[in-house]
């Protein structure tokens, strides 16, 4: 498969003239919507094909920390292996330690999607749960989900101390199968903190930011999840990076 991506077709869609700076402007993209979805377009315009993480020779090149933080690649074929065996969950939930910038993620997104038609399939139905522990890997990884209009979980931390940055939720908020997700930082108190299985806050904390009415009562989204997950949740991870 030809990669589209490289160095400098992303460097220039980021704006950006060195590959180091690319997690930061990322996620100043991530943090304005209007910027983000008009980037997502220009992504789409180069190529329609979601079915992968169009950075992952990108950022396993430019931005992996191999030595500290043992980031390698899972390869696809391993990847679409790991989606086909956890393809029997009925309860259309999925939970990932270690997600990376997302492959192994979005290969599962991908088999969802083919299980039914755009007409049928509701974003809404579905939940992705992911946890990553780099910094630089996040901004990736939420841009994937956002993309993607997955709704989604990006737990920044680490999965076995429980340690952890900030949590986000990543929301189709339209339920539109070929739609955009809005990008939302969860408020950092105790509510949350018990909820998504926080043991501590660390580290430099991520700006309010939200962007899908939460009037409701979010837990509801997380009911699901919560019932056939939370163990798995507070159990498993690993504290490296690799996807």
């Amino acid at each position: 498969m030809q990669n589209k991506f490289d160095k400098k077709v992303v460097n220039e869609l980021f704006g950006i003239d060195e590959p180091f700076k690319a997690p930061g402007r990322l996620m100043e993209i991530n943090f304005n919507s209007k910027l983000r979805e008009k980037l997502f377009r220009r992504f789409l315009e180069i190529s329609t094909d979601v079915s992968y993480d169009w950075f992952q020779g990108y950022f396993e090149e430019n931005q992996a920390d191999h030595k500290n933080k043992k980031q390698d690649f899972t390869p696809r074929s391993v990847s679409d292996l790991v989606t086909k065996l956890a393809d029997g969950q009925a309860d259309h939930t999925y939970f990932e330690p270690a997600s990376g910038t997302g492959g192994i993620v979005i290969k599962k997104w991908w088999r969802d999607c083919l299980k039914e038609s755009p007409l049928s399939y509701s974003p809404q139905e579905h939940l992705y749960w992911c946890e990553e522990l780099s910094d630089g890997a996040v901004p990736f990884l939420i841009f994937n989900l956002a993309l993607r209009g997955m709704n989604a979980v990006v737990w920044n931390g680490d999965s076995l101390s429980r340690k952890c940055r900030g949590v986000f939720l990543i929301m189709n908020s339209a339920n539109n199968a070929l739609g955009f997700s809005d990008v939302n930082v969860m408020p950092y108190n105790e509510e949350v903190k018990k909820y998504f299985s926080v043991s501590e806050w660390v580290g430099e904390r991520f700006p309010e930011h939200v962007e899908t009415s939460l009037s409701a009562d979010w837990r509801d989204t997380f009911a699901k999840y919560n019932r056939s997950n939370k163990l798995a949740a507070t159990t498993q991870g690993q504290d490296s990076t690799g996807n």
